[in-house]
């Protein structure tokens, strides 16, 4: 068990939990989605480090889990953009510039944005279900989740994971992407500015995306890109899937890492 701890990035405090017992090795830099945290990851993060011979940080956004509550749930468009801004804020106060990133659905776009933003200190990353560009699958399936908030037991399933902040957090979430100003976000206009190599994993049955948003990114990044889809499989492959995705994984890492397989 990594221990965790608050740290003031910012002036804002956010809860970590960071390991570097690997020696002159990466670090695994572990990037919720939209109503994820440290905990939801589960052991997904430990499996992928030990298999991949990394160290490992997985932390809370502002808002989310043991990390402090947001000053307010309006978001602008750019609002993955400053998360991204952020985590470059928070792996220079820990010394790290040999980050890999692994990111879900909006953590993949944020380390899409980050590898575009801070090349020199993202040495490779995985995007996971991130988005581009607006789809109108991806607006019917936050449009979904926010009923299944308003009309299910979800509030008190997202309270273990995240206190008094849940109903802030499925606001500053669900306002954003299901605004009339939203439709027009894109940020393919940043991928050729990401030069590190990229693994992009998919299920073929996303609810929140479709296979476009793999294949504009994957083409128009300037670094390396490879793809992996996986049939039948929903938004979630880590959980839905994770044996495939630890496996997959491990490969892409240890050949950045140029160790044997």
């Amino acid at each position: 068990m990594i221990e965790g701890k608050l740290v003031e990035v910012n002036g804002q405090q956010l809860y970590i939990e960071y390991s570097n017992s690997f020696e002159n090795s990466h670090t695994l830099v572990f990037l919720h989605d939209s109503l994820g945290s440290v905990q939801l990851w589960r052991d997904f993060p430990e499996k992928l480090s030990q298999a991949a011979g990394c160290n490992i940080l997985i932390y809370d956004r502002l808002g989310y889990g043991k990390s402090f509550p947001m000053s307010t749930h309006e978001r602008d468009n750019d609002y993955m953009e400053r998360e991204a801004d952020l985590l470059n804020d928070l792996l220079t106060g820990l010394n790290i510039n040999d980050a890999i990133l692994f990111g879900h659905s909006d953590g993949g776009t944020i380390a899409l944005i980050t590898a575009s933003k801070y090349p020199e200190k993202v040495k490779a990353l995985i995007c996971e279900a991130g988005h581009i560009f607006v789809e109108e699958v991806t607006v019917k399936g936050v449009a979904e989740a926010l009923k299944a908030y308003q009309t299910t037991n979800l509030p008190e399933r997202l309270q273990k994971y995240h206190g008094n902040k849940v109903e802030m957090m499925v606001k500053a979430w669900t306002e954003i992407w299901l605004s009339e100003k939203f439709k027009s976000w894109n940020i393919e206009y940043l991928l050729k500015n990401i030069t590190s190599p990229l693994l992009f994993i998919q299920g073929e049955a996303d609810e929140y995306g479709t296979l476009d948003q793999v294949e504009k990114t994957v083409t128009q990044i300037s670094g390396t890109a490879e793809k992996f889809i996986i049939p039948g499989i929903g938004h979630t492959p880590h959980k839905e899937a994770p044996s495939a995705v630890l496996a997959k994984s491990e490969v892409f890492i240890k050949s950045i890492m140029d160790l044997k397989i």
